[in-house]
């Protein structure tokens, strides 16, 4: 067989909206980290991300616990994640990817990292990527050696354990289960496993909007929700509506423009690095109007992507749109879920 080296490319999801069932599948919970490869040879791991880029610098925390964990020349695949009281963090994570060693090591200390494998694509320097998921797990199991910083993903063959999962779960970081066939080998980027993600709504206040460059019409929408105080914070924006509505949403949120929404918590940013083209001016309306929207991700007090508008809720008043929809459902416990694993 052919020793593994970087860059090797993850094998991939494609979305579902239900738990398949059937024999000959292998559920694990959908981890809310970043995706990771780990080689270990030589004296110090080498993390690579999904993309192929070093994250070594980044969790320096990581590398002697994966050095204990792993024997020389295993290579597997899995995810770094942030676990606190609250949930997985993926803010914490992200606050890793910084140039300043200083501070990467005092996030490391102060909110640790941890290493969730799920596949073993090499042992002992031989390439196991054709073998079949049920042996390169049974493999993970027998060469894998847990410890604080590095676990093994909970795994089962049982339908309604993963919808157990799923529901137990929810909001806590595990977003979603995985499904992947027994008998697949390990392909790079071909989307042979099926994710299936919570799809979760809210009640919020529409505390602004962004107006469309090139039309008399609504852009999109900026959500709000009180905290307990009564401060309204922007937690997203909605943009899923036809031309013909954004018309008819710029005509009903003129009377209610300039009210005070946002202004005492957290304000409409700029763009993300992803819509550096649109402009960062917003229009403040009166937080008057109601909409249901569902989500699937949250970071930290915000929504990490666009919502889906369902519906308005003119049967709801604003001040009832607080953060306590978004709190986790049960309580978290990021050993209680990998303790599945063992």
């Amino acid at each position: 067989m052919v020793r593994l080296a970087p860059p090797v490319d993850p094998m991939l999801c494609r979305s579902a909206t239900v738990i398949p069932a059937g024999p000959g599948l292998f559920y694990e919970p959908k981890w809310d980290g970043f995706r990771c490869i780990v080689f270990r040879d030589g004296p110090s791991p080498h993390l690579a991300s999904r993309n192929g880029l070093p994250l070594q610098r980044y969790f320096p925390e990581l590398l002697e616990p994966l050095r204990e964990a792993l024997p020389e020349g295993a290579v597997v695949d899995g995810e770094i994640v942030v676990a606190t009281p609250r949930g997985l963090d993926f803010d914490a994570l992200q606050m890793r990817l910084h140039p300043a060693s200083s501070r990467v090591r005092r996030l490391a200390a102060e909110t640790p990292a941890t290493f969730i494998a799920f596949d073993l694509l090499g042992a002992a320097g031989d390439d196991l990527r054709d073998l079949p998921l049920a042996r390169r797990c049974a493999l993970l199991r027998r060469e894998l050696t847990p410890n604080g910083r590095v676990a093994l993903t909970p795994q089962t063959e049982d339908a309604a354990e993963a919808a157990a999962w799923f529901e137990r779960y929810e909001g806590a970081g595990c977003d979603g289960i995985v499904a992947k066939p027994a008998d697949s080998p390990y392909r790079g980027g071909d989307r042979g496993w099926i994710k299936v993600k919570h799809l979760r709504t809210a009640d919020c206040v529409v505390g602004g909007y962004r107006r469309d460059r090139a039309a008399e019409a609504v852009a999109s929408l900026l959500l709000g929700l009180y905290d307990e105080a009564g401060t309204l914070h922007h937690v997203g924006h909605t943009a899923s509506f036809s031309a013909a509505e954004r018309r008819v949403l710029l005509e009903r949120l003129r009377p209610l423009e300039g009210g005070v929404s946002f202004g005492g918590g957290r304000t409409p940013g700029s763009p993300s690095r992803w819509t550096r083209d649109r402009g960062t001016e917003w229009v403040a309306v009166r937080p008057e109007m109601v909409c249901e929207v569902s989500f699937d991700h949250l970071q930290g007090q915000r929504f990490r992507h666009a919502a889906t508008f369902l519906r308005w809720r003119p049967d709801k008043p604003p001040e009832a749109c607080g953060y306590d929809q978004l709190l986790p459902p049960h309580p978290f416990d990021l050993g209680d879920i990998v303790r599945l694993g063992a």
